[in-house]
């Protein structure tokens, strides 16, 4: 795997490695695939990446140093296995950097629509910004609002990890069977 590359460069290549795997395994949870309209191809699973890359990133952009560095080797990482897994895939490596460029320039995209639609609170802007992420050119694409109440039920979960939690690799996000739960407790306390 890629971790070679940065545990010599960063003596905390373990807590990079540790949080690399947390991030990724997040976003390979079964329900986003089989409930929650993500198709479970290689887009559909970079998508859920980006997606917890996104929230990650937003999450330690008000982090100290130690963790501002650690989400840019995470980052950085993100990327370097898209590199690699293009080239696995067959494409020639004349054309890989432009791909590359191309697919820095959509997470970025994404990064500015869903952070626009998590900075208002609004639900709907953020599952429509996944459902065209997620199903372009699909015009009866599954609806992304469960996904979305998950990446919105993320962001607080991520707003309560402490700064040591960020700087040791410990950044875990919620089960995506907790939306179901939680919107069951809002309804909940809503009738009462």
């Amino acid at each position: 795997m890629i971790f070679g590359l940065f545990s010599r460069r960063n003596n905390n290549g373990k807590i990079l490695e540790r949080q690399y795997e947390a991030l990724t395994t997040a976003a390979r949870q079964p329900r986003f695939y089989s409930a929650m309209g993500v198709p479970d191809t290689v887009m559909g699973r970079l998508e859920m990446i980006s997606l917890v890359m996104i929230l990650f990133f937003r999450r330690t952009r008000f982090s100290g140093a130690s963790g501002q560095e650690l989400a840019q080797e995470i980052i950085d990482a993100f990327f370097q296995d898209i590199d690699h897994s293009i080239r696995e895939l067959g494409v020639g490596d004349p054309s890989v950097p432009k791909r590359m460029k191309k697919l820095a320039g959509r997470y970025y995209g994404r990064l500015e629509a869903y952070a626009a639609a998590l900075d208002a609170g609004d639900r709907e802007a953020l599952a429509a910004a996944l459902r065209r992420n997620i199903h372009p050119e699909v015009d009866n694409a599954p609806s992304m609002t469960e996904l979305a109440d998950w990446a919105m039920l993320a962001e607080r979960h991520l707003a309560t990890v402490s700064e040591d939690d960020v700087a040791a690799g410990r950044v875990t996000l919620p089960e995506a069977v907790a939306v179901a739960h939680e919107q069951a407790d809002a309804s909940k306390k809503e009738t009462d």
